[in-house]
């Protein structure tokens, strides 16, 4: 009997991420043959036994899925949003499967995201250890401080810890863009406020190996063969 922990098997039938599983367990939300399991770390044999999220049985996901979306600013990085605010879920109503977006956008920031229900890519690719590089183009007010560009790569030290950017490029006098790895909350905006940049948009256009190219706002695209190549031996999956 091989076992298999609990919240992989819940982010493998596409209900969300690993991360996320661990939530709903610790909530008290997921039931494995009827009772309520909230330790972490659980495993279960998934051929047998009946694992429950919120009361409906979960049914594995036997072919994965992999979006690329191209955000527009004002929608929510969730795919549902209580407040009825534009969400995720809005722009792949015709998709049939359950979806979870890997990463996020804040509200006022667009481009690229990536949605799948492949929870172990997802796991991976949120996952501070394997290090996604992820580029963005900022559109600022007024003038590049003249120190902006050495200051972001040096590193500043933010509320949470040291913050840096990997690459810059000035691109004209009101457009720069900048590659960074890390995916701490509005790190991008935080570190542009820290330099004194008045950002007017922020657009990310590439995740890992995965670019935004012309994907119109709003719409998706499935990846193609070399982006999951590329994507897979960038998570070493």
């Amino acid at each position: 009997m091989a076992l298999t922990r609990l919240n992989k098997v819940i982010a493998d039938a596409g209900i969300t991420s690993r991360r996320g599983a661990d939530e709903l367990i610790y909530a008290g939300r997921v039931s494995v043959d009827g009772q309520i399991i909230r330790e972490l770390g659980s495993k279960v044999d998934p051929e047998n036994s009946v694992v429950m999220v919120d009361g409906e049985t979960i049914i594995q996901s036997l072919t994965k899925t992999y979006l690329a979306l191209h955000k527009p600013k004002g929608v929510v990085s969730t795919m549902y949003d209580p407040e009825g605010r534009p969400s995720l879920s809005d722009f792949i109503s015709l998709r049939t499967e359950r979806l979870f977006h890997v990463g996020r956008l804040d509200k006022e920031s667009e481009g690229l995201i990536l949605l799948t229900n492949d929870g172990e890519m997802t796991f991976r690719a949120t996952h501070p250890s394997y290090g996604l590089e992820k580029a963005y183009l900022i559109e600022f007010a007024g003038k590049l401080p003249r120190d902006a560009q050495s200051s972001l790569l040096r590193g500043i030290e933010l509320e949470d810890g040291l913050g840096r950017v990997l690459e810059f490029k000035a691109l004209s006098p009101t457009w720069i863009e900048v590659t960074i790895h890390e995916g701490r909350y509005h790190i991008i905006r935080r570190l542009m406020e820290a330099v004194g940049v008045d950002v007017l948009r922020l657009i990310r256009t590439r995740f890992g190996p995965i670019l935004l190219g012309d994907i119109l706002e709003g719409r998706w695209r499935d990846l193609n063969r070399e982006e999951m190549v590329n994507l897979r031996k960038a998570l070493d999956l």
